[in-house]
Formats: structure tokens, sequence, C-alpha cells
């Protein structure tokens, strides 16, 4: 029987996560910069890049629900779950970002912005929790959890896929909805945070 951090399966799952987002990361830099042809040739590794990001994200769901079930909610899954979680989505939007197949979808200046909202809330959650009160996500930072992975997984599975010229234009216009989207819903969570921190960053609250 395992013991320690690992003793449940909810820890478990979030350790498998984050093995599970580097493989991600080593598939994608196989990846590199392959051309349309070569990508044509390759679509078993988009297919494997495309699957593992679903089943990445899609755990999460699981983790948070076997910790619930159990009562198995521990100081390392509220650390390490939001964590991987970070891992997984800024670090494949890194990677689309300057991939020749993909970075037309995600400006590098969207990626600084999304990327500096989660280090923001971060510190936030850090220093409102260092006072003793919890800090959870709340609905805004899950559907923008939402439209980050449909912005991430569009690009890919139209690499994944043989598309119709016209079924690439709407995928690809869907695409860049989501990143919008992805850019929206990040700026407002990450303001929505920092006005429930108001009392807390003012020092009105200890």
């Amino acid at each position: 029987m395992a013991s320690g951090v690992f003793a449940h399966w909810p820890n478990r799952i979030t350790a498998i996560r984050f093995a599970g987002a580097v493989a991600l990361f080593v598939l994608l830099a196989r990846v590199g910069d392959a051309t349309a042809e070569e990508l044509a040739a390759r679509r078993g590794e988009i297919h494997a890049c495309l699957w593992l990001f679903v089943a990445v994200a899609l755990s999460d769901i699981l983790d948070g629900w076997l910790a619930r079930r159990g009562n198995h909610i521990t100081a390392f899954g509220r650390i390490a779950d939001p964590f991987v979680d970070k891992v997984l989505v800024m670090g494949a939007m890194i990677y689309l970002a300057v991939l020749p197949w993909s970075r037309e979808f995600f400006p590098a200046w969207i990626v600084v912005v999304v990327l500096s909202r989660e280090f923001l809330v971060t510190g936030i959650r850090g220093y409102v929790e260092s006072l003793g009160h919890a800090f959870p996500a709340d609905w805004f930072g899950k559907v923008k959890m939402l439209m980050q992975c449909w912005a991430i997984g569009i690009p890919v599975g139209m690499q994944a896929f043989d598309l119709s010229e016209v079924a690439r234009e709407r995928w690809a216009l869907a695409g860049h909805m989501f990143v919008w989207l992805t850019l929206l819903t990040s700026v407002g969570s990450g303001l929505s945070y920092v006005f429930k921190a108001r009392k807390f960053l003012s020092g009105d609250a200890r």
C-alpha cells in the first residue's frame, strides 16, 4: 500500500497528468518545423499530440471528482493540480505560438497576456491563503480553462485530420475565435480575482 502524498488516487492522477504534459511537449518538439507535406506523413504523431492533450485535460475532472468523493483533498493536491493545469495549457500555447503550422493562431502578445494573468492570480491566491483565507477557483476561471482547451485543440486537430478546404476554413475561423475568447476570459477572470481580493490587497482584511 502506497503512503505519503501518493497514498490516494487523486494525487497519483495529478502526477500522471504532469508526466502526460511532458510527453506532449516531447511530441510537439518532434513535430517541430515540419512542413505541410511532412505533417501529412506524420499524422500519427499529431494524433498522439491531440489525444494526449485531451486525455490530460479531461483527467482533471476525474482527479477533482475522486478527491471530493473520497475526501482526499490534500495540500499537495491543492498546489499540484492547478500547477499541472498551467504547465499543460501554457506549455502547449508556447509551443503552438512558435511552430510554423500553428503560430498564426497564437500571436506572441496574446500568450504573454494569458501567462501574465496566470502569474498574477497565482500570486494573489498565495498571498490570500497565506493570511489563512480560502481563495478557490471560480466559475469564470473554469470557463477560461475550457476556452483555452478548445483554442489549443483546434489547431492540433486541423493537422491530425485530412480536412476538405471548406472544413479547414471553418475550423480555422473557430480556432481564431476560441483564441480571442481565451484572451477575453483570461483578462476577465483575472480582473474578477483582483476584485475579489481587493480587501486583502488593500490591507483591510487580515
